[in-house]
């Protein structure tokens, strides 16, 4: 009889016969979670089993496994082996002072002589035997004792379900790259990809001397944050001082932050595609601000050639991504008062509906290859596990 922690996931039993790659990526995610700890870990019919680690690091270690993308929850147990006296012997030592309970079985190994729910009412008596206060309660109990008899010939005894952040284990899908402003929602939008097996690296537009150096460091600090997720997170830093200025100079004020974002999307396509990644990442939320109605978008996403545009936040509102970003603990550091470049040469009226031809007319008075080779040439890369 040992203590392990009992890991559960959900959307990989529908993979058919790719559900092993998935099983596989999951356990190895979940030793990188753990890499500063000691343990073993095996995997089991529907389950992974932590074993063999440090019961003082116990808390950590489960939160650690909780925020590995595909684990859909946990539960500290006692592991035995399966046979009807030990079982048995080991409710009967159950004590709980007072209160209303139920037991739970769950009979996954069909060589078991006795069915789910007559077990659980046997064990229920021998506990209620020993704990005379109790009450029993099928529905919202107080205290449930679970009892999950598997078809390795072990069966696992626990108290509680943690709930983890389920998806898809972070590797499962192709690499993004996610524009990372200093904001609320880019880290969400990242997030939100990741849980759906994608790896990201990050590209951050800076604008020294218009935006501080608090305010590069901010969006690192963003990005380390979201590496706890994610895994180590490579952040191509990009000054774009120059671009803006060149908007400023010879452009229409009002058509600053579309031209800005035709050219840093230009940028972050050929970023993307010299490093591999298959998709652009934007925390664009519908009619949130001016760059994010339907023509702006249309507008933006016209310049792309290759790689599809992901907007996972398209249809959130804000209160929605504010609580995922919460969650998350992103929020404290986006909120920080130090402006990203999107702040810099902000007009009055900024453009919402712009006309394709209007804005064509607008970039002929720029050199566009080379502000945007400028960008790509001279990108500084940092990565979250230095910082």
């Amino acid at each position: 009889m040992k203590k392990v922690i009992i890991v559960r996931y959900s959307e990989i039993h529908l993979k058919g016969k790719n559900r092993s790659f998935f099983e596989k990526a999951l356990v190895e995610n979940i030793k990188k979670a753990l890499k500063d700890y000691s343990f073993n870990i095996q995997k089991i019919a529907g389950r992974i089993i932590v074993e063999n680690y440090d019961l003082e690091n116990e808390e950590n270690i489960k939160q650690k496994i909780k925020n590995v993308f595909g684990v859909y929850s946990l539960s500290d147990a006692v592991e035995m082996q399966t046979n009807k006296e030990d079982i048995e012997s080991y409710i009967s030592n159950i004590k709980i002072n007072n209160g209303t309970f139920k037991v739970e079985v769950n009979r996954a190994d069909k060589k078991f002589p006795i069915k789910s729910t007559p077990y659980a009412a046997l064990l229920g008596e021998i506990i209620l035997n020993n704990n005379p206060n109790l009450k029993v309660k099928l529905k919202d109990a107080e205290h449930v004792v679970y009892v999950d008899i598997r078809e390795n010939g072990k069966t696992y005894i626990f108290y509680n379900i943690v709930k983890g952040l389920n998806g898809m284990p972070v590797g499962t899908s192709a690499g993004g790259l996610l524009l990372l402003s200093g904001g609320i929602d880019s880290p969400v939008a990242g997030f939100q990809m990741a849980k759906r097996g994608m790896t990201l690296e990050a590209l951050h537009f800076h604008s020294f001397p218009y935006t501080s150096e608090k305010a590069k460091q901010k969006v690192l600090k963003l990005a380390k944050i979201l590496s706890e997720y994610v895994g180590n997170i490579k952040i191509h830093v990009v000054k774009f001082t120059k671009v803006q200025e060149e908007i400023h100079k010879h452009c229409d004020g009002d058509y600053m932050i579309t031209l800005m974002r035709r050219i840093m999307m230009r940028v972050a396509e050929k970023i993307a595609v010299k490093n591999g990644l298959k998709a652009i990442v934007t925390g664009e939320s519908l009619a949130q601000v001016a760059s994010q109605t339907i023509e702006s978008i249309t507008v933006t996403n016209a310049v792309i050639e290759n790689l599809p545009v992901l907007r996972p936040l398209i249809g959130f509102d804000k209160d929605e991504i504010m609580e995922i970003a919460n969650k998350i603990k992103t929020y404290e550091t986006s909120i920080l008062p130090y402006e990203d470049c999107c702040t810099v040469f902000l007009p009055e009226h900024p453009i919402i509906k712009p006309r394709m031809q209007n804005v064509l007319k607008q970039e002929s008075f720029l050199n566009i290859d080379e502000l945007v080779d400028d960008c790509v040439n001279n990108e500084e890369i940092i990565e979250t596990k230095n910082l």
